[in-house]
């Protein structure tokens, strides 16, 4: 159930007529009252005899027992009620008896007998909006202060007693939605998202790794947004705000957005802290702390194997971290998403930028980030953005699944840690991103896997139950599992290249598994793969690794499974 308190009005016969249409789309169906204040209002929706104008009439009646200067100039109440995607239709009886709560939860009509006139009308199977004048039977002003909280924690209340879907609660930090008409807007010209979201998702893209206001602004400049700078008369910058070039108002002048708008983080204020010590970097030159932040040298593989290293140390802090410093490693994973998104090969892109959009909601919450602790995932998001896009295929492609099963974990963990705090908005976006994440991974990892898994097949036996040895030796009570695994074959490929590179196989897997828990994974093998190929520092694309000469066991077969079954191929279904 999603309540939402619009703006107060002065038009009460403009809204009713807005109720009463046919709506922007031809989309209000059957509109019709559900309820009022007193059950006899008038219905223009299905009465012959009964008008808007009457209707409006009835609402504002009050109004006339205050002069001409007392009338309050906003008097129209407006607040819409939503049932969730895949609730149940609700009968006319139902949402009446919705309307009567909610009006009684925000102040409107409190069941004082001297409340507000209001009426409830359904246009739709799965909303109705409720109009009120905000001017009591007794001439006093309504006590709706709060309204919107009020309401939500009606609605919270309304969802156990229907048994409808359960909406997370909020806690203030989430970004502003975009309004209807921004919505509105956005369809009529065509665009995926709303100019709100669009800009939200290029200003944080612009923050991600950036180390002063010279190179964020130039970031923005270069991803085409018109910028308005704010500054005091002593020069000091106090704020932004951006434009899409083509997003224009009926004037034909751009609609710009102030960074506090798009998202609470993204205020200029908010944006220093994120540099070291949290201060402004106008000056042109460089600290010796942003010295040992300048970008490395290095191409995108690269950039990928530093960020899992980067994303593995910050999992240990979200496990067993103070609140604070978890709180910076999660809002510096969502850089690192940015980032990744921002340089990801095309088959990547589409879910990467989705894990990122969503995952931008668990970043945020009450409690403070402690900045600082965060300098390994910025620098990871800073060296991903200075190596340039990664191509699909070879190193850069398998060191992208590499780094995205990092992401996952972290990514999960955060998740688990919002839960286990209450932020149910923030674990449910990081379950959301988490899950874009999978199918990422999944498009990322066909090819790499696919080598793995060959180069297994292909290893004598004598080698491979060497390596099946030295997993039962390290990790006895998952080795079966692991063993039974399509991945296994990819996992003992890596094995043997570890200990071709001088590593002792069995220390490694001790050492993989003994830092995180393997248990809640779906497929062992891979995980252990993609750890012991980054701490033994192997190529992450097999096809990079020096061929050995092996003999194959007698009767394996020699030829990779179908590509069109998913069945028999290395996977991770978490």
């Amino acid at each position: 159930m999603i309540p939402k308190i619009h703006n107060q009005g002065s038009n009460t016969y403009g809204l009713l007529n807005y109720l009463y249409g046919k709506g922007t789309k031809e989309e209000h169906v059957d509109p019709h009252l559900v309820g009022s204040y007193d059950g006899t209002a008038p219905d223009p929706g299905r009465d012959d005899n009964a008008t808007l104008t009457a209707l409006q009439q009835i609402l504002d009646q009050p109004l006339h027992l205050l002069d001409d200067d007392q009338r309050p100039p906003l008097h129209v109440w407006h607040c819409s009620v939503r049932a969730a995607p895949g609730d149940r239709i609700l009968s006319d009886a139902d949402w009446a008896d919705i309307a009567r709560r909610m009006v009684a939860a925000t102040g409107i009509d409190p069941g004082d007998g001297a409340g507000c006139r209001w009426a409830a009308v359904r246009h739709a199977d799965d909303h109705i909006h409720i109009i009120a004048t905000l001017v009591r039977e007794d001439g006093r002003r309504p006590n709706h202060h709060r309204s919107g909280r009020r309401a939500q924690d009606e609605a919270r209340r309304i969802e156990v007693d229907y048994d409808l879907h359960r909406v997370a609660v909020g806690d203030g930090t989430a970004a502003k939605r975009p309004t209807s008409a921004e919505r509105h807007k956005a369809e009529r010209e065509g665009r995926d998202r709303p100019a709100r979201e669009e800009l939200r998702e290029t200003v944080r893209r612009a923050v991600a790794g950036a180390t002063s206001e010279e190179e964020f602004f130039d970031r923005l400049a270069a991803a085409g947004l018109l910028i308005r700078k704010r500054v005091a008369p002593s020069g000091d910058l106090l704020g932004y705000k951006v434009a899409l070039p083509d997003d224009r108002n009926g004037e034909k002048e751009p609609v710009f957005y102030a960074g506090s708008t798009l998202a609470p983080d993204l205020s200029l204020p908010r944006i220093r802290e994120r540099w070291v010590g949290g201060a402004s970097s106008q000056s042109t030159e460089t600290s010796p702390d942003q010295k040992d932040q300048a970008p490395a040298s290095s191409g995108p593989a690269m950039a990928r194997r530093r960020a899992a290293s980067a994303v593995w140390q910050a999992l240990l802090v979200v496990d067993d971290g103070e609140d604070a410093q978890v709180a910076a490693q999660i809002a510096a994973a969502g850089e690192v998403l940015d980032a990744l998104a921002k340089t990801s090969a095309a088959h990547t892109r589409a879910e990467l930028r989705e894990a990122a959009f969503a995952f931008e909601r668990a970043t945020r919450s009450h409690i403070k980030a402690e900045r600082g602790h965060d300098r390994a995932l910025r620098q990871a998001a800073r060296d991903l953005v200075h190596s340039g896009p990664a191509l699909g295929r070879g190193e850069d492609g398998a060191a992208t699944a590499m780094a995205i099963d990092m992401l996952f974990f972290l990514v999960t963990a955060a998740a688990h840690w919002h839960a286990k705090k209450s932020h149910a908005q923030q674990a449910a976006a990081a379950h959301q991103a988490a899950e874009h994440l999978r199918n990422a991974y999944r498009a990322a990892t066909d090819i790499p896997l696919g080598a793995l898994y060959l180069r297994g097949r292909h290893l004598s036996e004598p080698l491979r139950q060497r390596q099946a040895a030295h997993l039962r030796q390290a990790l006895p009570e998952l080795a079966e599992q692991a063993l039974a695994e399509p991945g296994w074959f990819a996992l003992a490929a890596t094995l043997a290249d570890a200990e071709a590179a001088g590593h002792d196989p069995a220390g490694l897997l001790s050492e993989a598994a003994g830092r995180r828990e393997l248990a809640s994974a779906d497929s062992v093998s891979e995980v252990l793969m993609w750890r012991l190929r980054r701490m033994a520092e192997l190529p992450a694309d097999a096809i990079a690794m020096p061929q050995r000469t092996t003999t194959a066991a007698p009767g394996n077969d020699h030829t990779a499974p179908p590509a069109a079954s998913r069945s028999d191929q290395p996977r991770r279904a978490r």
